[in-house]
């Protein structure tokens, strides 16, 4: 039977909820298709940093390094600053171990309520891919003039053709397996941020050209929302 090891970080807020539940339907699983799950849990969170002025050890990194994977819920508190329980412990995860691919699937089950009137169980049915490490997550930048009338801060955002490439072959490749539609919509801030968006766009446009039987549009983040 396969082991798996997980990290098990509860976090912040209803990040400790999440967990909790997730963990049941995890043993509920495990349990049905005959592999085996073992968690191992860290405080490390808000309270973590109260106590103790960071969000996990020196060696935080080192320590998940060990596991098959990590259960992280969620981060945060109105206490302190999003840019300090953000660069303390989520984003330096995601770049320790490549975290590239943020997907967020979103489906109308039987049963469940939702604002959107007059839709049946799957009439809504998607999967939003974005990507997780490059951008403004890069965290490439400074201050200028800090604590003066005249502070500036500059926030460079890093989209590589690598970067970029991998998550899109990623969506096109889920594209592919998941439905019946085979439908592919790449959402940027091109006319605005038109050079490294333009570094997205242009591999969009070669990548797609590999998955003919996916149909594709592109569309503005303001159109999209």
């Amino acid at each position: 039977m396969v082991q798996n090891n997980i990290a098990v970080i509860r976090g912040d807020g209803i990040g400790i909820e999440v967990v909790e539940e997730g963990i049941k339907v995890l043993d509920a699983v495990s349990e049905n298709y005959d592999f085996e799950l073992s968690f191992n849990e860290y405080p490390w969170s808000s309270k973590f940093y109260i106590d103790t002025g960071s969000m996990m050890p020196s060696d935080g990194l080192d320590t998940l390094s060990n596991y098959d994977a990590i259960f992280l819920g969620a981060v945060g508190h109105p206490d302190i600053q999003d840019h300090i329980t953000l660069n303390g412990l989520l984003l330096p995860i995601r770049r320790k171990f490549d975290q590239y691919v943020c997907e967020r699937p979103s489906v109308l089950f039987e049963g469940i309520e939702s604002p959107l009137s007059g839709k049946k169980p799957f009439d809504i049915d998607m999967v939003v891919i974005r990507e997780n490490t490059e951008g403004e997550y890069a965290n490439v930048g400074g201050f200028q003039y800090m604590d003066f009338p005249e502070e500036v801060g500059i926030q460079t955002g890093v989209f590589t053709r690598k970067g970029c490439e991998r998550v899109i072959r990623y969506s096109f490749e889920l594209a592919r397996r998941r439905n019946k539609k085979k439908h592919l919509t790449s959402i940027t801030k091109s006319n605005a941020q038109g050079y490294g968006m333009l570094v997205w766009d242009r591999a969009f446009d070669r990548i797609s050209a590999e998955y003919p039987d996916i149909s594709t549009d592109s569309l503005l983040v303001d159109a999209a929302a």
